[in-house]
């Protein structure tokens, strides 16, 4: 069956459009438009009438959760070592920096290199003095049901890819993503831990003011360097933090 597709109004360019040959099919991979995007079909059968639909896209950001929150238990896999991680491997460390990322996203996309390079900086710090640093954890909590390229298995090659120096988890029941509240990807939070109290979030705001759709703001890291500098060097991190923008998590339906 033939199909055309005529588009009357689009503004977000992360808008994946494909047809087979039992019907139509859209995924929306992430979205940055406030704007409806409205698309009509035609399938050209006898006697039929072209159909419409709307979707709402937007850009997410994350939500305000109150800093001092305790960091939240978890046991989840790394797809790429099939080891359990829990938040107690991560325990002699000063500072933790949890991160709500994916393979699909075009704002992850965008700050992977520079995440690995900002990671790597302070990971090798920590070991050139011989002492405790910065520990760093990725989370992927997409629906590998509705957006199969965020599964485990693509999980594990965009690791070995990019050399992530960090376990890259999956969250597969999404209850790691609700206990955090993260909402979208990438997100950021950075917990600092005082001898044997918890980990205790002090940051949870954007890597910095760049974005895809500007290229004239350089990508720096700079939001969060200077809240993991703070926090390394024991000194307090202010309370205004801009808030993440990106993808929002693609929760199972």
């Amino acid at each position: 069956m033939a199909l055309r597709l005529k588009i009357t109004s689009f503004s977000s360019p992360f808008v994946q459009l494909g047809s087979t040959a039992s019907g139509f099919s859209l995924s929306q991979s992430c979205s940055i438009s406030k704007h409806p995007l409205r698309f009509k079909l035609n399938t050209r059968r006898k006697h039929s009438h072209p159909s419409s639909f709307v979707i709402r896209a937007a850009r997410t950001e994350s939500k305000g959760v109150t800093l001092g929150f305790r960091a939240p238990q978890f046991q989840l896999p790394e797809p790429l070592t099939g080891k359990v991680w829990t938040l107690e491997d991560f325990e002699a460390h000063p500072a933790l920096l949890v991160m709500f990322i994916c393979n699909h996203c075009p704002f992850v996309k965008y700050l992977k290199k520079d995440i690995v390079k900002l990671t790597k900086f302070y990971m090798k710090v920590a070991k050139q003095i011989t002492l405790k640093g910065l520990a760093v954890v990725a989370i992927s909590s997409n629906s590998a049901a509705t957006h199969p390229q965020d599964g485990p298995e693509f999980m594990a090659e965009d690791a070995k890819l990019f050399g992530y120096p960090f376990p890259y988890l999956y969250d597969e029941s999404q209850d790691v993503a609700r206990d955090f509240g993260a909402v979208c990807t990438p997100e950021f939070y950075v917990f600092k831990k005082d001898g044997r109290r918890p980990f205790e979030l002090v940051y949870h705001g954007q890597y910095d003011d760049s974005r895809p759709s500007n290229n004239n703001i350089p990508v720096t890291g700079r939001d969060l360097s200077l809240a993991i500098d703070r926090v390394l060097s024991g000194q307090p991190v202010p309370s205004e933090q801009k808030p993440s923008v990106g993808c929002s998590i693609k929760w199972h339906q």
